[in-house]
């Protein structure tokens, strides 16, 4: 089965896989918020294709990108494993300690 990505091309971090072939990965970004002058933090969870020969485990950063719709709910592609862990940032967003 050969995929070709097209589109979109995003990094995130691999929060479950569990289902044979799809990993389920989180990206996270930032929205500037004008009408405050503030920033949020987002989140979004994206089901994605693990290819042939690809092994990728929970907390690997990894980079998808779009492809023709796979199944139902996946219609992105692993494209490579950029790291093994990620570092994970304990703060709140926009609130002081």
């Amino acid at each position: 089965m050969n995929i070709l990505p097209r589109g979109a091309v995003k990094i995130g971090t691999v929060v479950s896989n569990k289902a044979k072939k799809t990993a389920v990965i989180r990206i996270d970004r930032v929205k500037k918020i004008g009408k405050y002058k503030r920033y949020a933090r987002e989140h979004s969870k994206i089901h994605a294709h693990v290819p042939d020969g690809m092994e990728v485990n929970v907390g690997d950063v990894v980079k998808v990108g779009e492809t023709r719709r796979i199944s139902k709910t996946k219609s992105w592609i692993i494209l490579e494993s950029i790291s093994g862990k990620k570092e994970v940032n304990k703060g709140k967003a926009g609130g002081k300690k």
